[in-house]
């Protein structure tokens, strides 16, 4: 098998997965009463305060991240393992067409492809066995000596997407000729800035601010039409 020396780097809520894996962990642990019950009023909250403007996307995705560490202290690891393998056995099929084909064309070019995420490992790793992507990096929460959770974060990837990508280069000889990037808010920006192909999907206004000033595509997907709006091709459009 010939040697993948290429890279590309995709974000996976609002990137790939339509929604947010950590807001279906969320949910799927209130209902199996793995967290309390009222959890998902908190979480629909938030969703809800995010739908009627009442905040930006990044404050409601910190949100999520808030909530889950909050309630995460004194449960089982078997437990949110088994929570992800639901959520993903019924979600992994809500993808964007734009991510799923570009998947697809960087698969048969032989790309080396990983997720970096700010979602929880367990169900990104989980919904990598639907992916299939070289490597995947999810937010970690320490773990007592019986696989307890005790409340702490030992590695935040959203915090430096673009260290867990030079480190994951370096580790594995990898060239950023020919490199993809692609995500959706301001926390990718840093993958997008390394990459040779950066890519804005769907991008929140920071993001779109980022990309407009750096000439990077930009892709909005709308039900089933996928528009390209990078000021490239608008200027060229005129």
């Amino acid at each position: 098998m010939t040697k993948k020396t290429k890279l590309a780097v995709f974000d996976i809520d609002g990137t790939i997965f339509r929604k947010n894996l950590a807001f279906e962990l969320i949910n799927e642990l209130s209902w199996k009463g793995i967290f309390k019950k009222d959890v998902r009023k908190e979480l629909v909250k938030h969703y809800c305060n995010w739908l009627d403007h009442k905040g930006t996307y990044e404050e409601y995705r910190q949100a999520l991240v808030d909530l889950y560490v909050q309630n995460l202290k004194g449960c089982k690891k078997e437990d949110v393992v088994r929570a992800s393998k639901e959520v993903i056995k019924f979600f992994q099929d809500r993808t964007y067409v734009f991510a799923e084909d570009l998947i697809r064309k960087l698969k048969a070019e032989n790309y080396n492809i990983i997720a970096v995420s700010g979602s929880p490992s367990e169900i990104v790793e989980e919904y990598n066995k639907h992916l299939q992507f070289d490597a995947v990096f999810g937010s970690v929460y320490e773990l007592d000596e019986h696989d307890v959770y005790t409340g702490d974060s030992t590695f935040e990837p959203t915090k430096g997407k673009s260290q867990v990508v030079r480190q994951y280069l370096v580790e594995n000889d990898l060239s950023l000729d020919g490199s993809y990037g692609i995500g959706d808010t301001e926390s990718d920006a840093s993958v997008l800035e390394m990459v040779e192909n950066p890519i804005a999907f769907n991008p929140n206004l920071n993001l779109k601010e980022i990309a407009e000033k750096n000439d990077w595509k930009i892709i909005v997907e709308k039900k089933d039409v996928i528009y390209d709006m990078s000021p490239t091709s608008k200027s060229n459009a005129k």
